[in-house]
This record gives C-alpha cells, structure tokens and sequence, in this order.
C-alpha cells in the first residue's frame, strides 16, 4: 500500500498516511492533493488520482515535537552499520555506559555490532582502544519520515528538504 505525505496549511510536514486516508482527507474537503502520484484508486463507480503529497485546509496546531530515540530511527541514521568497525550492526551500544551515568539520548546511541559492543564492555571507547566512525546526532526530518514510510519518494522531498532548511 502506497502512503501519501500530509502537509499543514503552512505546508509544514506532519505526517504519512495510507493513500486511502489521504484521498478521503481530499474528498471530505478537508485537505488538497498538492502532488497526485502515479497511481489511480479505484472504486465500484469511480476513478481517482491516488495523491503522494496533501495539504491539510485549516492549520492544526501541534505540539514541539520531542522524539525519543528508537531502535529503528538509530539504526537508520547509522546506515545498519556498526560505529566502531564497520560491519553490519545487530545491537545498539551506549557510548557512556548506563552504569556510568550515561543518558538514553541521541548523542549517546550508536549502532553497533555484537562483537564490537562486547570488547567494548562497561567502558568508555578511548578505555577499550576503540573510536567512533562519526559522531551521533539527533536524526533529520527526513530520517524521520523515512522511518514512518520505509522510503521517501521523490514527491515528497521538496516538502521535507523545505522544512529541514526551516
């Protein structure tokens, strides 16, 4: 099943639907197709443009948004890959550990390796003869969406490189 990108009035992404829930969004009268995708939704006595991108009518107002960090997210922004070898990661590592007063945040998570994460043990990278490939941050919005999504299709990406530069 396709998804469909939903914009504020702003044009300020939100959040990622099924196609379905998009195209009831716009015959409600509620959003508008800003960008229609290939696709058409067909039913008993119609033909519809299935929309990628849709923009809601009225503005919603929502919250600053806090993300915390989640095992998808945190292996997304690392590329699978472990932060200290290289390899295909398969756990996530604190980089201070929790026994020594490091924080569940995003600058203390990296993905890593089972093989990297045990000779890494209860210490501090500089203390196991290890370093880090790059430093963690805090994911972009468009690793977000593309958590929600799975992928970020080409229409959607003038909203979200917008709203990254915002």
């Amino acid at each position: 099943m396709r998804r469909a990108l939903v914009l504020n009035a702003t044009f300020q992404p939100l959040c990622v639907v099924s196609t379905i829930r998009a195209l009831v969004l716009v015959l409600e009268g509620k959003a508008e197709t800003v960008r229609p995708s290939c696709e058409l939704v067909r039913s008993e006595h119609h033909i519809f443009d299935a929309p990628a991108v849709v923009r809601l009518e009225r503005y919603v107002h929502v919250p600053r948004r806090r993300h915390t960090p989640s095992r998808r997210v945190i292996f997304m922004r690392d590329d699978h890959m472990c932060q200290y070898c290289g390899r295909g990661a398969d756990s996530l590592d604190h980089i201070v550990p929790r026994s020594r007063g490091g924080r569940f945040g995003w600058d203390n998570l990296v993905a890593a390796c089972r093989r990297c994460n045990g000779r890494k043990r209860d210490r501090l990278p500089n203390e196991a003869g290890m370093s880090l490939r790059r430093e963690p941050s805090r994911p972009s919005e468009i690793d977000w969406f593309r958590a929600q999504a799975g992928r970020v299709p080409e229409e959607w990406l003038e909203f979200l490189t917008v709203a990254a530069s915002a």
